[in-house]
């Protein structure tokens, strides 16, 4: 028998690509959090002029310069975050971003604080590091419950932060998040605010957890952005002595991120933004499309105020005769224990496939 590392059998394939894969061709796939648009004219452009002038070659382990003073201007103007280039390292998406913090941060047997339910790569990252994952359930209306999550800080390394949140679309107010990164501070746990979805918010505002506190580590991508999921471009920011260690992981585990897509984001950053609040709008109304037929057919659920989830409390028994019924959903048991009852739907998809969806599932809910 071939021997497999310890830290390999612990962690699970991803419940979400699993259900993805097993679609069937005539299936209504809301599994994926991808945007369904093209990225943006101006973007693409850049990266073709990118390839076209050999810009093909290794960039500086930690991203172009250029491309790390645009996100300095980025953090300042939307975040109100003042970083300097060197406390910014360009990585290959959010994915790889959070997977060096956490390698950087977290020694085995350290406790770091989680959501459940929550994005699942968390908790794997956690596992992968050693480190002991201890969760924080939520509220009933999908909001983290702060008494418990106070209660737990004491002792604990890390505390990883998600607004708007995969799975649910909760967005937590500014008023929360001061008030958990101020707790966390006086504990003395790093927060890791994971904020790629924050320009999809309809019915919040998008407030960071580094303008409450400096122990604060931010990260982001274009995935969702700018819907550049394929280019695999995120970044990452922080006290520059937890960035000097997260660039010796990111520079064996990856090197650079890939200079194209580099230069692509650099245009993102600095070009036209009306297709940010475009492809926002759009899902908003998808949001509203979804979230009435599930009114109509009398399922109530939290209203996602942001991301593009709808985090559904139907039963494992409802969520297999919707997926029996051709629209696959993730269960959200994928995401941890407390979302057992609930389904995952993505609507970053057509307005056409959720108007599908919705004809597909109302016989499930009139039987």
């Amino acid at each position: 028998m071939k021997k497999i590392s310890a830290r390999a059998q612990a962690i699970e394939m991803s419940g979400i690509r699993k259900f993805f894969q097993a679609a069937k061709p005539d299936s209504i796939n809301m599994t994926l959090g991808q945007p369904d648009f093209i990225t943006p004219d101006h973007i693409r452009e850049a990266a073709i002029r990118a390839i076209e002038e050999g810009k093909t070659g290794y960039t500086f382990n930690a991203g172009l310069p250029e491309l790390r003073e645009a996100l300095v201007e980025k953090f300042k103007k939307e975040n109100n975050l003042t970083y300097t280039p060197d406390q910014i390292i360009v990585t290959a998406g959010a994915g790889e971003a959070l997977f060096i913090a956490i390698q950087s941060l977290v020694d085995t047997g350290d406790r770091v604080l989680l959501t459940d339910p929550g994005f699942v790569s968390y908790e794997a990252c956690v596992r992968l590091a050693g480190g002991t994952p201890d969760f924080i359930p939520l509220t009933d209306d999908l909001h983290i419950d702060e008494q418990i999550l106070y209660e737990k800080l004491d002792g604990a390394r890390l505390l990883i932060l998600n607004s708007p949140c995969n799975p649910t679309g909760t967005v937590e107010p500014a008023k929360t998040i001061r008030s958990i990164t101020e707790a966390a501070m006086d504990a003395g746990v790093t927060v890791l605010s994971d904020e790629v979805y924050e320009h999809i918010i309809y019915d919040e505002v998008h407030a960071s957890a580094g303008t409450f506190g400096e122990d604060v580590i931010t990260v982001n991508a274009t995935s969702k952005t700018y819907a550049m999921t394929g280019w695999r471009l995120g970044y990452i920011a922080g006290p520059s002595e937890y960035m000097e260690q997260c660039l010796k992981i990111h520079q064996y585990c990856q090197t650079c991120a890939t200079s194209i897509s580099q230069y692509a984001a650099l245009a993102a950053y600095t070009g036209d933004q009306s297709c940010v609040k475009m492809m926002r709008d759009e899902y908003k109304i998808r949001r509203d499309m979804l979230v009435s037929g599930f009114y109509d057919m009398g399922v109530r659920f939290p209203i996602p105020q942001g991301a593009f989830y709808a985090f559904v409390p139907l039963g494992k028994e409802k969520t297999q005769q919707i997926m029996d019924a051709g629209v696959i959903v993730v269960p959200g048991d994928a995401f941890g224990p407390s979302g057992a009852e609930y389904a995952r739907f993505s609507y970053a998809t057509s307005r056409e496939n959720i108007m599908a969806a919705i004809e597909r599932m109302k016989p499930v809910f009139e039987a």
